[in-house]
């Protein structure tokens, strides 16, 4: 399976390369049905590969001139704070199990895996919708945008921390809605706000003295920078709309199965 996981991966790091998200959240299935890495310690996992890869796509995108550093920078400062403290302080004194329905028990692994098949059902949705032009916040007060783009960096860190993934899903839209960011400056600086806060998270769980496998981090992580290139060199070829739909229905139909396997589970 080991040799799937090895292909997969390069599929997730295409995604970032070619649509700028959605790729990080298959690093986890990945890691646990692919590798047998446990689910608790698969987040920490994602966190760095994701973080690594989008650093590298953010700094080919900066090259570029397609990186607002400054929104960025607003964006990813209280995202920092969300992705940190739930590394460092949530997600080790959450109790296992979490608790009780009945004679059904919710261990952290389950609850994790669940919430994440959540959400990888609300991100295919959001891909495969009909892309209209959206309305952007542009009649509200800088400091009610700025307050609005702040509010959701802290979310956005939360959800990253707990289930490890970057979450461009919820990035980029927050950039072209609230701040009225074109496409491609979106993509480029929702990658540079993953990358930093999710190797912020990454250290979190080193400081809590989380087991690494090196050698499995590193080669996963490799192998999706290679998919990144290839995702960018792609991007110039294929349809955007085509590619988010078609990726839109892979992803809705992993996390369906990982729902239904995690139901069984209880």
């Amino acid at each position: 399976m080991e040799i799937v996981g090895y292909i997969a991966s390069i599929f997730m790091g295409l995604s970032l390369g070619l649509i700028g998200g959605g790729g990080s959240i298959l690093t986890v299935p990945i890691l646990v049905y692919l590798f047998g890495v446990d689910p608790v310690l698969s987040t920490a996992y994602s966190l760095f590969i994701v973080g690594l890869t989008a650093l590298v796509g953010g700094a080919f995108y900066l090259k570029r001139g397609e990186v607002d550093l400054k929104t960025a920078m607003i964006f990813a400062v209280p995202s920092f704070i969300g992705v940190y403290l739930t590394r460092a302080f949530v997600m080790p004194n959450l109790p296992d199990p979490v608790f009780s329905i009945g004679a059904h028990t919710i261990s952290k692994a389950l609850l994790i895996m669940a919430i994440f098949a959540v959400l990888m059902v609300a991100a295919s949705v959001s891909m495969m919708r009909s892309k209209s032009k959206p309305k952007t916040a542009a009649d509200m007060s800088l400091k009610a945008r700025i307050a609005l783009i702040a509010v959701e960096g802290l979310l956005v860190g939360g959800v990253t921390g707990f289930v490890g993934a970057g979450g461009g899903f919820l990035i980029i839209p927050a950039l072209v809605l609230l701040v009225g960011l074109p496409m491609k400056l979106a993509v480029g600086s929702s990658l540079f706000i993953i990358a930093a806060k999710s190797l912020l998270g990454f250290i979190g769980d080193l400081q809590q003295g989380t087991p690494i496998d090196w050698t499995l981090l590193l080669s996963v992580a490799g192998i999706a920078v290679i998919g990144l290139f290839i995702g960018m060199k792609l991007s110039k070829r294929v349809s955007e709309a085509a590619l988010k739909k078609g990726f839109g229905v892979f992803v809705l139909l992993m996390g369906t199965f990982i729902l239904i396997d995690q139901i069984q589970k209880m």
